[in-house]
Parts: C-alpha cells; sequence; structure tokens
C-alpha cells in the first residue's frame, strides 16, 4: 500500500468541548488498503461516510477490545471519530461500558431512532470532515446536560486506572482503601475491561508509541521503562493482543496505518 491512501489525522477537541471527548480523529482512503485497528479501552462513537456504510453513512459505538483486529478499508471510505474518556460511556450511550465490552452497537440501539436520525441529518449536511466531528461533538455534549453528575464507582476506577499501569490490583485496592473484589467489579462496569486487563493495554499503547517514535528501536529498554518484566513478557504480550511479535506489529503500522 502505498503511504497516501489512507490520510489520517486527529483533531483537538473544541474549546468549549465537553469532558467525555478524550480525542478527535478522522480518515479517508483514496483506494482500497489494508486498516489495523488498535485495541482500546476507550469506548469511541464512529461515523461513516462511503461504500461500506448504510445508505453511505452510518454512526456505531465501539466497545472495549482487548486485540489487533485487521479490515480492509475501502476506496472512497471517511470516518469520524470520538473517543470518550473512561467513565462517560453510561452518560453519554446511557449504558455502562461492561454492557459494551467488545461489541459494536448501532447508535439508534443506544440514542433511539429519532435522534440518531436527527443527528445522521445534520451530519450529511457537514462540508467536511472536520465540520462533522464538530457536529459528532456536540451532539455528545447534548447528552450530558441532562446526564446526573459521575457516581462514586466511576471516580473510584478512574482512580484506579492512574495507578494500574505501574501497581498491581491489589496493591492498588489497598491504596484506594477498598477490597479487591469490589474493585475488580466496579472497574469491570465502568471501563468495560477487568483491572489487569486494562494495565495490560496501557502497557501496550506505551510501548508501542515509544516503539513508533524510535528510530532506533530498543525493545528491552522499551520493556523496561514501560513495566514489563523484561523483553520477554512484553513480546509475550504484544503476541497475545495482535497476535505477532512487536517487531511484525510495527512493521505492519508502518505500511498500514492505524485506524481505530
Amino acid at each position: 500500500m502505498h503511504s497516501s491512501a489512507v490520510h489520517h489525522n486527529r483533531l483537538a477537541p473544541g474549546a468549549g468541548a465537553t469532558s467525555a471527548v478524550a480525542g478527535l480523529f478522522m480518515y479517508e482512503c483514496d483506494c482500497d488498503a489494508p486498516g489495523v485497528v488498535i485495541p482500546r479501552p476507550e469506548i469511541q462513537i464512529v461515523v461513516r461516510f462511503g461504500p461500506s456504510a448504510r445508505s453511505a453513512l452510518d454512526v456505531h459505538a465501539f466497545g472495549a477490545r482487548q486485540s489487533v483486529h485487521r479490515k480492509l478499508i475501502r476506496s472512497g471510505q471517511r470516518a469520524v471519530t470520538a473517543r470518550l474518556q473512561l467513565g462517560a460511556p453510561d452518560a453519554v450511550l446511557g449504558v455502562p461500558a461492561s454492557a459494551m465490552a467488545g461489541r459494536v452497537v448501532g447508535l439508534e440501539d443506544l440514542w433511539g431512532e429519532a435522534a440518531t436520525r436527527r443527528l445522521c441529518a445534520r451530519l450529511a449536511d457537514a462540508p467536511d470532515l472536520v465540520g462533522a466531528a464538530a457536529i459528532l461533538e456536540g451532539a455528545i455534549a447534548e447528552r450530558l446536560t441532562t446526564a446526573k453528575g459521575r457516581h462514586a464507582g466511576a471516580q473510584l476506577a478512574l482512580a484506579a486506572a492512574d495507578r494500574l499501569a505501574s501497581a498491581s490490583v491489589n496493591a492498588v485496592a489497598v491504596d484506594l482503601g477498598v477490597s479487591e473484589r469490589h474493585l475488580r467489579r466496579v472497574f469491570r462496569e465502568t471501563v468495560g475491561v477487568s483491572p489487569k486487563a486494562f494495565a495490560k493495554l496501557t502497557r501496550f499503547h506505551r510501548a508501542l508509541r515509544a516503539a513508533r517514535t524510535d528510530a532506533q528501536v530498543n525493545w528491552a529498554g522499551i520493556a523496561a521503562a514501560v513495566g514489563y518484566y523484561d523483553q520477554a513478557h512484553l513480546i509475550a504480550e504484544f503476541r497475545t493482543i495482535a497476535g505477532v511479535t512487536p517487531r511484525a506489529l510495527l512493521g505492519e503500522l508502518r505500511a498500514a496505518p492505524s485506524v481505530g
């Protein structure tokens, strides 16, 4: 694939944007091309324009994923993605993150037919992807106007998420003054994956980010820097998540951009 086949960009959330949106992304595909969807614990709302979408435009929510997914992106495909903050899905989608884990759900099944139809009509009139991103972000903000404040369980899960990359689940539970069982239950409901799976994905992303910004990749050094026991531990977790070695995945991403 030529590097120009897929154009992928990140947009900064608007200055007045809701805190529910962690990031906005868009991509356009000039010709059929392979894509690599990197797993994330955050739920994403994706608007698709083009031949793969129903009626040339559709909107889906993607739940937390724990493994790499490879797909063919069709020529003419365009998309806008809003990545939600951890803890936001309950307010934005009306269901806990645990109900979305590993699933792809049409937005009409979460927001209802009428609300989704209104959003799609506005998106269809957007002048470009930047405009579509602003419309999607605004619709997410509107959902929060009637939502209640973040509950104690979400606050606990978010506090745990900040600690899990560098501490065991038991140590985090002790630090937060709750039982390990309670923490596991609340975390899965709020985030959509277990604390252990979240820590694994966090290490994976940190390692991948370090490797993609380093011309001379030192996997042993990366393993030590981001929380793996050693390089063998890093390789084993990459194989579990991506199905290939770290070096092989890096090669894939240099040839086919990530779209998730």
